[in-house]
């Protein structure tokens, strides 16, 4: 069954990701692509998010799909429990997941039951499209990038960020903007979504 823990910055909601999980990861491997982040000059939060998921006990395996083989990347996707996508910008995180083949082998084990973790951009990449996602992230930094079609794991529209600095204008141009045509979600930095087959349940504070 497909699964899917969407935030906005994972290190202010690691207490519910130990709730989501049980407490029950230690040992337990996972990916961790920080690709997005990449072309961004603020990028602390990788490290934050890196260092909450071993805080919790788990292993974890970078992968930077921009170097990796095909083959590569789908065995750390599919030998790994669980797979954990960054913050950064949007759209080159979608450029270099389907220039490489990240995407499909991606999908193809998120379906499978492997838990996906997506943080900020990690969580906007799995809606059915990202063009949304101009007033948060520059377009222009994924030239190659030839569709705005997103992953499309989920049937809805995160808005991560929602009232905090320094995103919190950009957050409600995007509810203004699509509030009317698209099924937004406002995520804050203590929210988190958990989404599966049956619910999409919001926690935090």
């Amino acid at each position: 069954m497909k699964t899917l823990f969407l935030s906005s910055s994972f290190a202010q909601v690691e207490d519910e990701f130990a709730r989501f999980v049980g407490g029950d990861c230690a040992g337990k491997r996972v990916t961790f692509i920080a690709t997005a982040s990449v072309v961004e000059s603020v990028n602390f939060y990788v490290e934050q998010g890196r260092q909450a998921l071993q805080r919790q006990g788990l292993v974890v395996d970078t992968l930077d799909i921009s170097t990796a083989t095909r083959a590569q990347t789908r065995r750390m996707l599919e030998d790994n429990d669980y797979i954990y996508v960054s913050g950064g910008n949007t759209f080159y995180l979608l450029q270099e997941l389907r220039s490489t083949g990240a995407d499909q082998a991606l999908v193809r084990e998120v379906e499978s039951g492997t838990p996906y973790l997506g943080e900020s951009a990690g969580a906007m990449v799995v809606a059915p499209h990202i063009e949304y996602a101009r007033f948060m992230d520059d377009p222009t930094a994924a030239p190659d990038l030839e569709s705005f079609t997103g992953l499309g794991l989920i049937d809805f529209f995160p808005v991560p960020h929602y009232g905090n600095i320094p995103f919190a204008e950009a957050a409600e141009q995007i509810m203004a903007t699509y509030d009317a045509t698209l099924a937004l979600r406002p995520l804050s930095n203590t929210q988190a979504m958990i989404v599966d087959e049956e619910r999409v349940l919001v926690v935090g504070a």
